[in-house]
């Protein structure tokens, strides 16, 4: 069955989603997207309506939103070369209190961030390469690469009165 189930246990359905309650968290998050940018506004929206719900990161969602849309951003154009026929895996498990994890997979061939550090990660808007990822690692607590570049996990923990 595809859909998003709410925490009061009615489902809202959509194509490519599948949600579900388990004992350590309230929501789960399971859904495919084709490798299009405008398919990922619609599934953020979506899915950040189900986290501001949750509770599990209050008022922090603008930073989740953000590096969700880089994450979806990078995977669609640089993971799957933008690849109708590609899709991104999206994974998001949240529970009031408890912050909020999200893993985003695409299916390219990944990336050396070694070699994006060395050829000069920058914080520049107009640079080609890792602005995305420095967005992801300052509004993220944290960060990290598997399937050699081609996963992302991003972790957002309850947010605290300073980050410094």
């Amino acid at each position: 069955m595809n859909g998003m189930r709410s925490l009061n246990g009615t489902s809202n359905f959509q194509p490519g989603f599948s949600g579900k309650r388990s004992r350590s968290s309230i929501l789960e998050i399971d859904s495919w997207m084709p490798s299009t940018i405008q398919a990922i506004s619609p599934l953020v929206d979506r899915l950040m309506r189900l986290i501001e719900r949750s509770q599990c990161v209050p008022g922090a969602e603008p930073d989740v939103e953000l590096a969700l849309r880089e994450a979806l951003d990078n995977s669609v154009v640089h993971g799957n070369q933008e690849d109708p026929r590609t899709k991104v895996h999206i994974r998001c498990r949240c529970g009031r209190g408890n912050g909020v994890s999200i893993v985003v997979t695409d299916q390219g061939k990944g990336f050396d961030f070694g070699k994006i550090l060395r050829n000069g990660l920058t914080s520049e808007p107009a640079a080609e390469h890792g602005r995305g990822i420095l967005l992801m690692k300052a509004y993220m607590d944290d960060v990290h690469f598997e399937r050699g570049g081609s996963e992302v996990h991003m972790r957002r923990r309850l947010p605290t009165t300073s980050r410094s």
